[in-house]
């Protein structure tokens, strides 16, 4: 089972082609883990000063600092993706 019998439209890709699939791949597969980290996150802290209305600050402070971290992993497969498409 040869991939390219699987895929046929493999063969008449050339490089730009290819390049821009492996960069639209990259970016999908890493939005969607920062996309669910922040969601959940956020959904989390909600319930959190839902349950206890007085630790406002800490919740937010800690929430702020995991959605940055979370954004900064979805910059890295920007980043990537963007390599893909104009250095390689």
């Amino acid at each position: 089972m040869d991939l390219l019998s699987i895929l046929p439209f493999l063969v008449i890709l050339e490089t730009d082609g290819a390049k821009a699939i492996g960069a639209a791949i990259a970016m999908a597969v890493g939005g969607i883990g920062p996309a669910l980290a922040i969601g959940m996150l956020v959904g989390k802290a909600m319930e959190a000063l839902g349950r206890n209305p007085e630790a406002r600050a800490a919740i937010q402070t800690n929430m702020i600092l995991g959605v940055a971290f979370a954004e900064a992993i979805g910059i890295y497969a920007l980043l990537s993706a963007l390599i893909i498409a104009f250095v390689i």
